[in-house]
């Protein structure tokens, strides 16, 4: 076994690859999917330039990878691990994930973990890592939704006055996420391998305001679809924009070749709820934060 730091772009790649022999060898296993890490890159961060931590067989495939993700001063570790992996070489993930982040100066870790993987929670808590539910973190638990393909519904009605729109129509307005991503969304999303600007939805209203929009992924090596991210405009909520963008995208997928979708979403979050519920998916799994320090105690 070779472990190797990657940086960059390239970083993305390498567990891009990870995450897809993850997915192909277990349907639901694992919290992310390839399209999660190449929606991470969409801003600038201070671990961009920081080596992420990878392990690769004697073939040259990753087997895991310890990712650590800087969310605006808070640091989140994700480690990422072929499915069905003995704990001992599991918690020899963690340790060296965590001697990583200690050696890059970082003083704290939060590590997002599905609340039924007890190998993982016994590592954590065995080196003094808590979990609080109410605690602000660099993640958020979540609830992880899938919908087979097959089982989406017709795509929703329009409101009156509101126009559905892609990014690869021709549009002379800044890309609608800089506001929450930064001004170098659009060229970051185009430097990874699975953005497609045709999959990127936007609502504008009467006057091109910006509505709503989603960001839909389709992984042709999986045929895994991802919704990430999705959101109405407070101002023009309550309309069935959401319902629109979300069933449009879902057509877009099957039409790309997707036979899964998976999405997820804040379990406080009801509206959300009741929306993806009401369209198929069906909840799996849901995920716990940890947060610890990277020096075990």
């Amino acid at each position: 076994m070779r472990e190797e730091l990657r940086v960059g772009i390239d970083s993305v790649e390498t567990v891009t690859t990870l995450l897809q022999r993850i997915r192909s060898a277990h349907p639901t296993k694992g919290l992310f999917e390839a399209a999660d890490l190449q929606w991470w890159w969409r801003t600038k961060r201070s671990t961009d330039e920081l080596g992420q931590l990878f392990w690769f067989d004697d073939d040259g495939l990753p087997v895991a990878a310890v990712i650590l993700v800087d969310w605006g001063g808070d640091v989140a570790m994700a480690p990422m691990i072929m499915p069905d992996t003995e704990g001992a070489w599991v918690g020899h993930v963690i340790k060296r994930g965590l001697a990583h982040a200690a050696d890059a100066g970082i003083g704290g870790v939060d590590l997002e973990v599905d609340r039924a993987d007890q190998v993982m929670h016994n590592i954590l808590l065995g080196l003094g890592f808590t979990t609080d539910d109410d605690a602000e973190t660099a993640s958020v638990s979540v609830v992880e939704a899938w919908l087979p393909i097959d089982a989406r519904p017709e795509i929703g009605p329009l409101y009156d006055g509101y126009r559905l729109l892609r990014r690869s129509d021709p549009l002379v307005q800044p890309h609608h996420l800089n506001e929450r991503s930064g001004p170098d969304v659009e060229e970051r999303l185009r430097q990874t391998s699975l953005y497609r600007a045709d999959l990127d939805l936007l609502m504008v209203d009467q006057n091109d305001n910006h509505a709503a929009h989603g960001l839909f992924w389709h992984d042709p090596v999986t045929s895994t679809g991802l919704v990430e991210p999705m959101r109405t405009e407070d101002e023009h909520q309550r309309r069935g924009l959401a319902r629109a963008v979300l069933t449009t995208g879902l057509d877009l997928l099957a039409e790309a070749g997707a036979e899964r979708v998976k999405l997820c979403f804040e379990p406080d979050n009801p509206p959300a709820r009741e929306l993806y519920l009401s369209v198929g998916f069906e909840p799996v799994k849901e995920t716990v934060v940890f947060s610890g320090s990277p020096t075990p105690r």
